[in-house]
């Protein structure tokens, strides 16, 4: 079983009743639900619990964890942050969801801003299909439409991404790289943009297959761990 950890700061759900009701449980366990029916054991981890439930008891029998995060990105401790970096570079896979391009992780872990343009203003986003061999994109089809999302522009300030899965269409004329894969030690990083809190985009059954199909692409490899520091000569 593929040991996964959704994390999410919690915060929208408990002040906002539109967002409330359409995840009244918190995005976390709408998602947790979601994935339970496949070969996956879940783990949800909030901001405001004891090292935001990401102890390192819980990093080390994750898998692959999955990040939402938007209002409070600063209240994320960078010892907690330091402690995700390290389990990704030894080979954790992370899902970074929507606004969680502006974590702390995502920012740490890209080395830019993760700056980007932005409107909220219910528009309909077409995410075309663009590496249609990739296994996050199984099962999808040519694009997905959602009917109201909130609009990501380009220039999205991250390196040039390792394989590009999504690209997005707005109805206000805005492009955007929606779906990004990045390796960073020996981990897999997948970055998914849709997933604003007054959306319904967690509900999307096609939405849900990506986050389902990126789970299983970013798990752990058996790959030999790399040594380091001074090293003896193989050869006499």
């Amino acid at each position: 079983m593929l040991k996964v950890t959704i994390w999410n700061e919690f915060r929208h759900e408990k002040k906002d009743e539109a967002v409330k009701k359409l995840y009244p449980d918190g995005i976390h366990q709408t998602l947790a639900k979601a994935l339970a029916t496949e070969d996956f054991t879940i783990k949800t981890a909030t901001l405001d619990e004891p090292e935001h439930g990401l102890t390192t008891e819980v990093l080390e029998s994750t898998d692959v964890l999955i990040w939402w995060g938007h209002i409070a990105h600063d209240e994320v401790s960078d010892a907690i942050v330091k402690r995700v970096q390290q389990r990704v570079l030894a080979g954790m896979g992370l899902i970074v969801l929507h606004s969680g391009h502006f974590s702390k992780i995502f920012k740490k872990l890209m080395g830019t801003s993760c700056d980007l343009k932005w409107r909220e203003a219910d528009d309909n986003e077409r995410l075309w299909v663009v590496d249609v061999t990739h296994p996050i994109a199984q099962g999808i089809g040519e694009y997905i439409d959602l009917e109201q999302e909130e609009m990501y522009g380009e220039h999205f300030d991250i390196p040039t991404p390792d394989e590009l899965v999504f690209v997005s269409w707005f109805k206000g004329g805005e492009v955007f790289r929606s779906g990004c894969t990045f390796k960073r030690g020996n981990g897999k990083i997948f970055y998914f943009r849709p997933g604003h809190e007054t959306s319904k985009s967690y509900h999307h059954p096609a939405i849900l297959r990506v986050i389902n199909n990126a789970t299983r692409w970013a798990a752990p490899t058996n790959c030999a761990s790399p040594t380091y520091g001074n090293a003896k000569s193989l050869e006499k």
